[in-house]
């Protein structure tokens, strides 16, 4: 099992989308975004399965599905087949089994998240939850993450998995405002699947304008990738 995670350092977008730009829906142009994603391709075995992301729960098999399926999270079972997915805020992450069978990405915005996103893609795995490892890779930070009430209500709903748990990821802010902890929701939601083994988390694209696009931050903005496969 490999996994790659990029920054926004090395590629050939200019501002805003500076420089290692790899989403073609932000107004940058096509063909230089086309060229920061070719200087991946050293790194990786095969062409990624590049979703159009709807901040939904859909599940996509990378060995299968076409590039630019439609999706928030691709799995792999076949050596080779590249799962990434892209943020700017939103929280990428990575699974992987103890056998090194089969690999996920996962994009978990607050709605996905909120959805089922996480346990949409650990059904798809098709592999007991205890066998699985997480990695949560750079995402907006509870000190920047500022939401309104409906979000936080949206998590504490008693018909949401983890609700007690998580009003502990809801920090009072402004007036009527809540800072929200994303890690600390991904942590709970894998923490009910059962999953034992959880990494990362300790980073902030908003804060870490050298390295990290923030949509939150620029609103026009570039996006990063975080991809997994498995080796032959």
């Amino acid at each position: 099992m490999r996994a790659l995670q990029t920054t926004r350092l090395n590629g050939l977008s200019a501002a805003p989308y500076a420089s290692l730009n790899l989403g073609r829906h932000v107004g940058d142009d096509a063909i230089t975004v086309m060229r920061n994603r070719m200087l991946l391709s050293v790194c990786l075995p095969s062409e990624p399965v590049w979703l159009t992301q709807t901040h939904g729960v859909q599940v996509i098999d990378a060995g299968l599905a076409p590039c630019d399926a439609e999706g928030d999270a691709s799995i792999a079972k076949q050596a080779g087949a590249v799962c990434v997915v892209m943020t700017a805020d939103c929280l990428p992450v990575l699974l992987c089994d103890q056998q090194g069978s089969v690999v996920s990405a996962v994009h978990a915005g607050w709605r996905g998240l909120c959805a089922g996103v996480i346990e949409a893609a650990v059904q798809k795995m098709a592999v007991p939850p205890t066998t699985l490892m997480a990695w949560l890779g750079p995402a907006i930070s509870v000190q920047a993450f500022e939401v309104g009430e409906e979000v936080r209500a949206a998590f504490v709903n008693p018909n949401v998995i983890g609700s007690m748990q998580a009003e502990a990821a809801f920090v009072p802010g402004a007036a009527g405002k809540w800072q929200a902890d994303i890690y600390q929701l991904a942590r709970l939601r894998l923490h009910a699947l059962g999953i034992p083994q959880i990494y990362g988390g300790n980073f902030c694209t908003y804060t870490d304008a050298a390295r990290f696009f923030s949509y939150r931050r620029d609103g026009v903005t570039g996006r990063m990738g975080t991809f997994i496969w498995l080796e032959d």
